[in-house]
């Protein structure tokens, strides 16, 4: 007898799995009832308003509803019984609608422009934006600029003296300076001023080095004639002693050299010093 009741449930439940309810027919059906009663009772009554189409339509619609919903109760309670593994049918359903948005997040990005209302600052490292490029480190060693060389007292480097040469005579004289260079000099100017008491006119020069080793100039500046002579650069006086000439004609007779002077400069790399001194008479 189980067996039986078993065979029963698998049946009507093929049944009910095959079964399509033909809506389309029993909405035509309850139509056709409703229509035949409208018609009878148009007989008996006025005619209804216009809306009253639509209330028959709705009706329908709602009988024809309730017919597949007691199909479909009625289909599951017979399946149901004592059935020992029942199966529930899943049925769609439309998802809710979320609710249109009342506000505005803090942060979101604004219609108009497209861009958030509210830009964090950048990130910052050590006091520098995110957004620049990092400092660049130096490369290489820095080079230090050259020492000046330190002044010396003039006795460590040279000595000089500054006397009218013998050879001198009643319309011309000869001024020479004397320097006895203690080390190898890489700088040295030698200036030798005569004083131009009366008519005096250069006549020549020379020195005891090589003339291509200096620069001479002859010029008048401020009463006097004056004689320059200065080393070229890369060239070097060697330790010893030499001479620095300067030729001129005076007026005749004996000339006064108290008013004359001399100034040297001389350097190495690192040492400089400055010596000045004057003549004496030839007499002396």
């Amino acid at each position: 007898m189980r067996d039986d009741d078993n065979d029963v449930r698998r049946k009507l439940r093929g049944a009910a799995e095959a079964h399509r309810p033909d809506r389309e027919r029993m909405l035509a059906r309850v139509e056709r009832g409703i229509a035949g009663r409208e018609r009878a009772e148009r007989r008996a009554k006025p005619p209804r308003r216009a809306g009253a189409s639509w209330l028959r339509v709705v009706t329908a619609t709602a009988a024809v509803a309730g017919v597949c919903a007691v199909a479909g109760y009625g289909v599951a309670a017979a399946l149901r019984g004592d059935d020992p593994d029942p199966q529930s049918v899943a049925t769609s359903s439309t998802p809710d609608v979320p609710p249109a948005a009342t506000s505005t997040p803090r942060d979101a990005p604004s219609a108009a422009t497209g861009s958030p209302r509210h830009v964090p600052p950048a990130a910052t490292e050590r006091g520098r934006t995110s957004g620049s490029p990092p400092p660049r480190k130096p490369s290489g060693t820095p080079v230090e600029p050259p020492a000046s060389p330190r002044t010396v007292p003039a006795a460590e480097l040279l000595w000089a003296d500054g006397s009218v040469d013998p050879g001198s005579s009643t319309y011309w004289s000869q001024s020479d300076i004397t320097v006895r260079a203690k080390k190898p000099l890489t700088a040295l100017t030698v200036e030798l001023r005569v004083a131009r008491s009366g008519e005096v006119a250069d006549t020549g020069n020379w020195r005891s080095l090589p003339a291509d080793d200096f620069d001479a100039t002859v010029t008048e500046r401020g009463g006097f004639l004056l004689y320059r002579w200065t080393l070229k650069a890369g060239r070097t006086v060697p330790a010893g002693e030499h001479v620095f000439a300067g030729q001129y004609n005076h007026p005749e007779g004996e000339r006064d050299a108290h008013g004359d002077r001399y100034t040297i400069r001389a350097g190495t790399a690192d040492e400089q010093t400055r010596w000045r001194g004057d003549f004496a008479p030839a007499a002396d």
